[in-house]
């Protein structure tokens, strides 16, 4: 999913903004809508079930990610104490 370690903080860090941005816009139109305080509630019961439903549905997106990393990890290892078993054996003869 990520070619390198920038790619995956930059990943990150993008999330990290978006969720701020959900926050702050909620605050302001929080502040800003004329409702009342049920219905205020109501908004921010539902907003909350929104973006906890969103972070549960992005941290399974990185355990996924971060599963499928280490797979690629453990399948070059493997490869590289093949080429280096082998490489032995060439030298020994």
């Amino acid at each position: 999913m990520f070619e390198n370690r920038q790619d995956e903080t930059e990943a990150t860090s993008r999330l990290a903004w978006f969720l701020t941005g959900i926050v702050i816009g909620a605050t302001v139109a929080l502040l800003f809508a004329p409702t009342t305080g049920k219905g205020a509630r109501q908004f921010i019961s539902e907003k909350t079930q929104q973006g906890k439903d969103a972070v549960t549905e992005t941290g399974k997106d990185v355990v996924e990610a971060s599963k499928e990393m280490f797979d690629r990890g453990r399948k070059l290892v493997e490869d590289a104490a093949d080429l280096f078993d082998r490489g032995r054996k060439l030298v020994k003869g």
